[in-house]
């Protein structure tokens, strides 16, 4: 019985490896799907700016903001936002912001299918990783942190 555990134990453990050396690259890819979602929205915005007013004024209902100052909130936040996230730059406060985006939006809706809901939860869900977790190792985020913590000890001793 003891034997079976240990090696459970080895098997978790090696598995446990694999998984962090594969963590990175999911976080990164976590990051550029959601910041495409909303990049994608942006773009739609601006690609016809008449519609994206219509929209706002008569289909979204924006809580406490104006409609033409909702519509150039969001449509900065889609277009600004998703680089930083994706670059991995100010990635946690990026991510607090496209959350703050995907629950506006989600509320803004009179109804709402299912399956887009769906949606705006994997998409919340990703984003909270990234708040609680960072971006990872491949973040601007991770190598700008790198280089103060390389420093760090250069500036002590001079």
């Amino acid at each position: 019985m003891k034997s079976i555990v240990l090696q459970t134990g080895r098997v978790l453990g090696g598995m446990s490896g694999v998984f962090n050396t594969v963590q990175p690259l999911l976080t990164l890819a976590g990051r550029i799907y959601v910041s495409w979602v909303f990049f994608a929205s942006g773009l739609t915005k601006i690609a016809d700016w008449e519609t994206t007013l219509f929209l706002f004024e008569y289909e979204y209902h924006v809580p406490f903001l104006p409609v033409v100052l909702a519509a150039y909130l969001a449509t900065l936040a889609e277009l600004i936002v998703p680089v930083l996230l994706t670059s991995g730059l100010a990635s946690r406060l990026s991510a607090i912001v496209l959350s703050i985006v995907n629950v506006v939006a989600v509320i803004s809706l009179e109804e709402i299918a299912p399956a887009a809901l769906y949606g705006h939860v994997i998409w919340g869900l990703i984003l909270a990783h990234v708040v609680f977790w960072g971006a990872g190792q491949l973040s601007a985020d991770h190598v700008i942190k790198w280089l103060y913590n390389k420093r760090l000890p250069q500036a002590a001793t001079a």
